[in-house]
């Protein structure tokens, strides 16, 4: 069955184009570029070795930012295609929501927010934003990935207007190249943009259950009670009794992607028919989501993540692995920042000449673009001279 193509749907044929003008392709649509840009680029190939919970060399089957985004954009497509959305810029803006993303997850974030405050703080999203206009350096006419307004759009603002954000030191890259390439940071962004967000809750509250179980952090028994995972489990039990542990586990997730996206598709039907939106304008208008979760669904996942922040994001193992990461980071950047010298020598070079907000920035950026493993490689050298042949 082929959805229709809804009327608040972008569509690729009237994009808004690019920051600088260049030829549209002859065998794919504006959106369908920028995609191919992403999946080329330096920053998505390391995010195969950056972590989401566990990091990236504790195992091979657990997710990181790589697979994360994989199965984001698979989540995005499926849902853009299912409500008639632009499905190439919903699984685009998944593809891209990660790549700021620092080595060690969010405790890497905080450490880096914590070592910059002096220089302006430390955003993932920012680092997205600056990685796809400036940081990523393929291109001989301009720096950045010169992606179209609409994918730069939802980038930016996929979990709503970013006007409460601005005054952040931490924002200026925005701000500043929103002065030259208006982005309308006040307003929502398409629905393509909000479905990429939703996409991303349905991916992370599943892989985390799915995680978590397969580490031995907790058991599948335990979450009979949680709610919107516990009945699932229920009917998984009762249909398959003698299942493998498992199989019961890669059953229960796969279900419960069914069950949050369903719930996406039918709350987003209603809020349309409630708000009347008829063109993609109109959802920008909006003073609320268009794409959403039910009170229900939100209430249920709002249980689910209880359970996994005290059962998992705060179990011990990950404590210790957290402490570990912003150690590394924060020796790593106070040693940068005294000696800019032990960089590699493209960025020392880049490094001399600069007050200490600019090199903190730089420092930053060049921690931030390390993968897992290659943090811990790059610490290593640095404080320990037994590793050197």
């Amino acid at each position: 069955m082929i959805t229709p193509r809804a009327p608040f749907a972008e569509d690729a044929a009237q994009s808004r184009g690019r920051r600088i003008a260049e030829p549209e392709s002859r065998t794919r649509t504006p959106f369908a570029r920028d995609r191919d840009r992403i999946i080329h680029s330096t920053a998505f190939r390391r995010l195969k070795e950056k972590t989401q919970v566990f990091v990236a060399h504790e195992g091979d089957h657990y997710r990181t930012r790589l697979t994360h985004s994989l199965e984001v954009a698979q989540v995005a497509r499926t849902l853009a295609t299912a409500m008639g959305l632009e499905a190439d810029l919903a699984e685009t803006i998944a593809l891209a929501h990660d790549l700021g993303h620092p080595p060690f997850g969010h405790a890497g974030e905080d450490e880096l927010d914590t070592q910059m405050e002096a220089f302006g703080g430390f955003d993932h999203n920012v680092q997205t934003f600056r990685v796809v206009t400036k940081l990523e350096r393929r291109y001989p006419r301009w720096d950045g990935m010169n992606l179209t307004w609409e994918t730069l759009e939802g980038i930016i603002k996929h979990n709503g207007p970013v006007t409460d954000k601005l005054s952040k030191p931490s924002w200026k890259a925005v701000v500043d190249f929103d002065k030259g390439y208006d982005l309308a940071l006040g307003g929502w962004a398409s629905a393509e943009a909000q479905t990429a967000a939703l996409a991303d809750d349905i991916a992370y509250n599943n892989h985390d259950v799915d995680d978590g179980v397969a580490a031995g952090i907790f058991h599948l028994k335990e979450l009979l009670d949680v709610p919107l995972i516990g009945p699932i489990l229920h009917g998984v039990f009762q249909e398959f009794p003698d299942l493998d542990p498992n199989i019961v586990r890669m059953e229960a997730v796969r279900r419960m992607i069914g069950a949050m996206a369903d719930d996406v598709i039918a709350e987003t039907g209603r809020r349309v028919i409630e708000a009347k939106v008829d063109s993609a304008e109109a959802v920008r208008g909006l003073d609320h989501a268009i794409v959403g979760f039910s009170r229900d669904m939100l209430e249920d996942l709002g249980a689910l993540r209880e359970f996994l922040h005290s059962r998992m994001y705060r179990h011990w193992r990950v404590n210790r692995t957290r402490s570990q990461a912003r150690r590394i980071l924060a020796e790593m950047f106070q040693l940068f920042m005294a000696e800019p010298d032990v960089m590699p020598t493209e960025w020392f070079a880049r490094a001399q000449n600069r007050d200490p907000a600019g090199r903190g920035r730089l420092v930053c950026d060049y921690i931030a673009g390390m993968t897992d493993r290659f943090a811990i490689e790059e610490h290593r050298k640095l404080f320990q001279l037994d590793v050197w042949n």
